[in-house]
């Protein structure tokens, strides 16, 4: 199958990996590489595999065989904070956010800065929303950071959330549905996220069944079918046709 041809180290190497749930296989032999700067999308129908591999690479499930390499050392992750660590981040279609707190409070929430004043330490709003909007200018978001998330668009709560990745430095950015049940504007905030962290080096793996999405901003497609990888394509050598085909199984391999 052919890949993009990019350049450099992937940031993320996937080999034979292959997932067991008692009698049940849910992923079978599967390569995978996602390089620096580049956006991959992941395509499937329910029941491909799709959300067991973003678990595996997530660090919420171990592989039952198979490698993980990430940076070019081999990995094993057992909790999700062991996928944060080395610059793994997920953006959950839910987003995980706080509806009544402020877009600064949900960038640091877990991570707030604080002020020591005397033997007492007090949250640093002042800092938090600085960088916030530091954050938010990178992603040339008109989000603010004393807004609160309940009265925001869903474009808006996708800088929220996106913005807390970049606070950790992430390396690999995963999103899974990110356009789900958002306007036709709302989409193109989004997509115009994935943009901005894709010229800043970040590597996305955008999970989603949205076709024009895909080919609007990825550079290569994977689709998965029961289980296994069925193709793994530049976009510029594919079509939503080719891609639909592969996903149904009318086509079985590309």
């Amino acid at each position: 199958m052919e890949t993009a041809g990019a350049a450099g180290q992937p940031v993320l190497e996937l080999t034979d990996i292959g997932k067991e749930f008692g009698a049940i296989r849910a992923l079978h032999g599967v390569d995978m590489q996602v390089f620096p700067g580049e956006v991959v999308g992941l395509m499937g129908d329910n029941g491909a595999g799709k959300s067991t591999l973003v678990k595996i690479i997530a660090g919420n499930f171990r592989p039952s065989q198979g490698e993980v390499r990430f940076d070019g050392n081999v990995v094993h992750f057992y909790r999700p904070i062991d996928a944060r660590a080395v610059g793994i981040e997920v953006v959950y279609q839910d987003l995980a956010l706080a509806d009544n707190l402020t877009a600064a409070a949900n960038v640091f929430l877990g991570r707030e800065l604080k002020r020591k004043f005397g033997p007492f330490a007090f949250l640093d709003h002042n800092a938090m929303a600085a960088r916030a909007l530091e954050l938010f200018g990178e992603l040339r978001s008109e989000t603010r950071p004393h807004d609160l998330v309940k009265q925001m668009s869903g474009g808006q709560r996708q800088a929220v959330a996106i913005a807390r990745t970049r606070l950790s430095n992430a390396r690999l950015v995963m999103m899974d549905e990110p356009t789900a049940a958002i306007s036709v504007r709302q989409v193109e905030q989004v997509l115009g996220l994935i943009h901005r962290l894709k010229e800043q080096g970040v590597a996305v793996m955008l999970i989603s069944h949205r076709m024009p999405d895909v080919f609007a901003v990825c550079d290569r497609v994977i689709v998965m079918r029961r289980g296994e990888k069925r193709a793994d394509k530049p976009i510029r050598h594919t079509s939503p046709e080719e891609v639909t085909a592969l996903i149904t199984g009318a086509k079985e391999a590309a």
